[in-house]
């Protein structure tokens, strides 16, 4: 039974999430492995995966908001923390008393952290994040020398890297990988002339990472790949050597023999065309199953067997085709995972829901209890 009673949860395998690190530190080589662990580590639990990595020797963790950052710090958590791009004004004081690396694009935003660093007579360690291509956040290439002397000279703050973010590393295909890091080389280098001193510099998410797309990197910041999941198809043979780490499992809560031209669920869209065994799961859209699942090829194992969702999936339970075989409740059923040498992985869920691994995984909330094993 999972924690607090509930029979639904998410398995976290720790040993398979320590063995993707290893692995994961090979391939990177002499560049530093950075875990990220925003979004409450993909979904597998921030505080207990930090902790496993550090173990693992990680030589910093990064996520995505202040209080990810806080949340790590109040769990004990020393590690370098990197939170990967810049936060409210009003969250500064934190950020430098919590001793969190940050990312800086923004001129104002440098002046406003190099005051607050000052106020409490620290000096903070940022990172210069270059837009080279994927045009979410980061200072211009054009503007990226000036930024990067301007944050040198500030007594509050110590340039530490220069870093980019791909956006089409897990696409063989596309050429937009290459060319931006050509331009993020010569930014590299621009910087270089006039800022003395080491600094990291890095691009690689999971899959560059996987690709070796930017071997120079000092440091890569691998997200998906270390939970054992595929950042994409494109990339799939190089997470060959990679472990799942998370499983979701659920028991059946009821059962009921529903005859042929009955409806199930709300708005009736599911007419039964024969009688029918239909087991009810005791999840549903408020734990992550989203709503319009019943209309796609997504499957969920019971007796080892690969069972089509019936009827939209309500807030907290949903209901599955079972047909003639005998199913009782109490019976498990498995939505990611194996049972019966029948295996569901995210990967299936991915391509059922038209999506990515990193939203099915994120997707499953909080109220679902989290069971750490392996460790």
């Amino acid at each position: 039974m999972g924690v607090s009673g509930r029979v639904s949860r998410v398995v976290v395998d720790l040993a398979a999430l320590q063995s993707n690190i290893e692995r994961l530190a090979e391939v990177a080589g002499s560049s530093e492995l950075w875990i990220v662990v925003k979004a409450n580590a993909y979904g597998h639990g921030a505080v207990a995966c930090a902790r496993i990595a550090v173990e693992a020797g990680v030589r910093g963790l990064c996520v995505a908001l202040t209080q990810e950052a806080v949340e790590l710090r109040e769990a004990g958590i020393e590690a370098p923390i990197m939170v990967l791009s810049e936060q409210p004004i009003d969250d500064l004081p934190q950020l430098v008393r919590h001793r969190i690396i940050c990312v800086v694009y923004n001129a104002d935003y440098a002046a406003a952290l190099d005051a607050e660093s000052r106020r409490q007579s620290s000096v903070s360690d940022v990172h210069l994040k270059v837009d080279t291509g994927m045009h979410r956040v980061g200072v211009s290439p054009e503007d990226a020398v000036e930024r990067a002397v301007d944050i040198a000279g500030r007594a509050g703050l110590r340039l530490r890297g220069v870093m980019t973010h791909l956006a089409t590393a897990d696409d063989p295909s596309h050429p937009l990988a290459d060319r931006q890091i050509a331009v993020f080389r010569r930014t590299v280098d621009g910087i270089r002339a006039v800022v003395p001193g080491p600094m990291h510099v890095h691009a690689s998410n999971s899959a560059a990472t996987l690709r070796s797309l930017m071997p120079e990197s000092t440091m890569v910041r691998v997200g998906i790949s270390t939970y054992g999941l595929q950042p994409a198809p494109g990339v799939d043979t190089h997470a060959l050597q990679l472990r799942p780490v998370m499983s979701l499992q659920t028991r059946v809560s009821h059962v009921r023999r529903v005859r042929a031209g009955e409806g199930v669920s709300y708005g009736q869209r599911t007419i039964l065309s024969r009688d029918t065994n239909v087991a009810t799961l005791p999840i549903g859209y408020a734990d992550g199953i989203p709503r319009r699942a019943w209309r796609t090829d997504a499957r969920i194992l019971i007796g080892g067997v690969p069972r089509r969702i019936v009827g939209v999936v309500t807030m907290d339970q949903l209901m599955v085709d079972c047909g003639d075989d005998p199913v009782a409740v109490g019976d498990d059923a498995v939505i990611v995972g194996t049972q019966g040498g029948c295996t569901i992985r995210v990967e299936d869920w991915a391509v059922a829901l038209d999506t990515i691994t990193y939203e099915v995984v994120t997707a499953i909330s909080a109220r679902v209890p989290r069971d750490y094993r392996g460790s």
